[in-house]
């Protein structure tokens, strides 16, 4: 299995002349920002989808999300990804990746796309589990996680914010082990972005779906889509520094996953099966 990389601070960050106030006083100084940039992605040529991201890791993202959304199930129905060239770049590389699929029909599992483009509007409810069961089966596995363990989680997390470190502005997501060691950690303007960088790095290396029982931890809230994300996988554990919604709650009850919010050194909340977190 993998081991985190550092995100590409050339391309994550950029710096702009800002006022800091410190006690009253104020001096100009110039401050690392977060890059937020679109990403569209096309299949086949085709237009398929808009996000906004931090540049680095793209092909990770890419990956992520078609398999996150329904559109691939293995790494293999990949036959080609790349950048679509810019001339006016210095690298060559755009805002546009293509990808070329091997033996999908792209129009047969579209509807996983819409079903998920608006899952946060909280308008779809159990019509949206529903669909999405017959997308993926419960995670299978029946673990159990140490408490301690979990309470390691948030520290290795920031210690591998290199881009956070410099502008305290994006979202992480790591993917660990059930005895805490990361196999990927990712970062971006966006959790959910986050969540399918850290996922396509496992598609790439063969080891999601998960062939063994794994937590993914974000920073941010447990939203219905991270729940949902993790099920694509085959996570068994889902952690978050904030709280879950009712939505998140609900798909993983059904699915066998345990959620867990307000993780943060010692403190927890386990929403769903609590008898698989060992207090310790």
């Amino acid at each position: 299995m993998s081991r985190p990389e550092h995100s590409d601070l050339r391309k994550a960050t950029a710096s702009a002349p800002v006022l800091q106030v410190r006690e009253k006083t104020g001096k100009i100084v110039e401050d690392a920002l977060v890059v937020e940039e679109p990403l569209e992605i096309r299949l086949g040529g085709r237009a398929f989808s808009v996000t906004m991201r931090t540049p680095g890791q793209d092909y990770d993202l890419v990956r992520g999300l078609l398999f996150t959304e329904g559109i691939i199930r293995s790494k293999s129905e990949i036959g080609a990804i790349q950048y679509c060239h810019d001339e006016s770049s210095d690298t060559g590389e755009s805002n546009i990746i293509n990808v070329h699929l091997a033996g999908v029909e792209v129009a047969d599992r579209l509807w996983q796309r819409n079903l998920m483009a608006g899952s946060s509007c909280g308008l779809c409810g159990k019509a949206t589990i529903e669909a999405l069961s017959e997308a993926a089966s419960p995670v299978r596995w029946s673990a159990r996680v140490r408490g301690s363990t979990l309470s390691q989680l948030p520290g290795k997390l920031r210690s591998a914010q290199v881009v956070f470190e410099r502008t305290g502005g994006l979202h992480a997501a790591g993917i660990f082990d059930t005895n805490g060691e990361a196999l990927a950690i990712c970062e971006d303007i966006g959790r959910h972005n986050a969540t399918d960088k850290a996922i396509g790095r496992g598609l790439d290396e063969g080891w999601i779906p998960a062939n063994e029982p794994l937590v993914l931890f974000v920073s941010g809230r447990a939203s219905f889509e991270i729940v949902q994300k993790a099920l694509m996988a085959q996570m068994g554990f889902v952690a978050s520094v904030s709280a879950a919604s009712h939505l998140a709650v609900e798909l993983a009850e059904q699915n066998n996953i345990v959620l867990i919010g307000f993780l943060r050194d010692s403190a927890m909340t386990v929403y769903t099966l609590s008898n698989r977190v060992v207090l310790d």
